[in-house]
């Protein structure tokens, strides 16, 4: 119920009754004709959280930085088929050839937290910001300026567009420490957002006392933090959150091990901190895989990440025993409304010759957008050890 469709956001038209009535068995098969006869003129990529109906169609299947870099590994189609949310849609059109055409499926696929900051709004806590700092484009005597802007992926394009005019970086969870050391090799703090709780996972995991990352919430003056605190501070956090991981508690963690002796949790970064704290482990949702994967004898799994993946891994690895810590299993009800019916729409609609639900973002957006993205592609994460897991004493 929190993912409602905000105002502004794209709105989807009436799937038509043909695909709204058709079976499963047949949305399948569809779509499985559409995909042959389009041949290479197109690829579907599919993020990790999608529904197991649809994620069956995907050509590539991955975390928010992994298909960013598919997006950019197929020139050659006619068009990318994106089964995700609009954010994801936008980044994939921004990087893509303009001659390409990026398809959302479903318009109604957007991202709550993506929502939480506005270009509105972040304009306005940047001249704030300023009022406080100065100059905010001048080095220091050390080279660097008084404020980084770092956006996660979850995010707008005009929101990426603002960090790129203003020397910024966009970061994925799974990046975002060589991230955070990119933006303090170049300013004295970062202003990350939308989502608080990466940012200060991330920046607490890299020695940063929690004095030191104040809160800014966009409704109050100064973000609700006084001068003092903005001059002292080293990562200004936007009060921004995942509606999906912010579910996660300590309480399900100490079930989990109260009822699973010798289980390891593992959960996703955008969780709160304390979570984060309690569990064995945090990482991407490609760390998660890789961890899992990568155990060789028998293992029972804790999981605080969006169900669809969760339920994924436990089938694909039925040597372990993996788990979703919520036990109402709330999926990410965006990623939900990518229906297979509306990937046939889309799908059968490219073999007629029409391309339906195309994002694209004005080239005044792209143009530095495109510039932060490319910062965030190069900002390679390292490949984590997940295998090599040992449980902490």
């Amino acid at each position: 119920m929190g993912d409602v469709i905000p105002t502004g956001a794209p709105r989807q038209g009436e799937l038509p009754v043909e695909y709204r009535e058709a079976s499963a068995d047949e949305l399948d098969e569809r779509i499985r004709a559409a995909k042959a006869a389009l041949g290479d003129r197109v690829v579907v990529l599919g993020h990790f959280y999608q529904r197991e109906e649809v994620i069956r169609h995907a050509d590539y299947v991955g975390d928010s930085y992994q298909l960013a870099n598919a997006a950019l590994e197929h020139p050659q189609t006619e068009a990318i088929v994106f089964c995700g949310v609009h954010f994801m849609a936008e980044t994939a059109d921004m990087l893509s050839r303009p001659e390409q055409a990026v398809i959302l499926p479903n318009l109604a696929a957007g991202c709550s937290m993506a929502d939480m900051a506005d270009i509105d709004q972040v304009e306005e806590a940047w001249e704030q910001l300023a009022e406080v700092y100065g100059d905010m484009d001048t080095p220091d005597a050390d080279g660097l300026v008084p404020v980084i802007p770092v956006t996660y992926m979850n995010s707008s394009a005009a929101i990426k567009g603002f960090v790129g005019r203003h020397g910024g970086i966009v970061c994925t969870s799974s990046n975002a420490r060589t991230v955070l050391e990119w933006a303090f090799a170049r300013g004295r703090r970062v202003l990350f957002f939308p989502d608080q709780h990466l940012g200060r996972n991330t920046a607490k995991a890299m020695g940063i006392p929690l004095e030191q990352m104040p809160m800014w919430n966009p409704r109050k003056p100064l973000g609700g933090s006084t001068e003092g605190e903005l001059d002292d501070a080293r990562v200004i956090l936007w009060h921004g959150f995942c509606s999906v991981h912010r579910r996660f508690t300590v309480d399900q963690v100490d079930q989990a091990r109260a009822e699973h002796p010798g289980v390891r949790v593992i959960v996703h970064p955008e969780c709160p901190m304390d979570v984060v704290d309690a569990a064995d482990e945090s990482g991407s949702t490609d760390y998660i895989r890789r961890a899992i994967e990568g155990t060789t004898e028998p293992t029972t799994f804790a999981i605080g990440t969006e169900v669809n993946l969760v339920q994924r891994l436990a089938a694909d690895n039925p040597q372990h025993t993996v788990f979703c810590l919520d036990p109402v299993v709330c999926p990410c009800s965006t990623m939900y409304r990518i229906h297979p019916g509306y990937l046939a729409w889309v799908l059968e609609g490219l073999v007629d010759g029409e391309v339906r639900n195309r994002i694209a973002v004005a080239q005044d957006v792209a143009d530095p957008a495109r510039v932060a993205l490319e910062r965030m592609l190069a900002a390679k994460p390292p490949e984590a050890p997940a295998s090599d897991w040992q449980f902490a004493s």
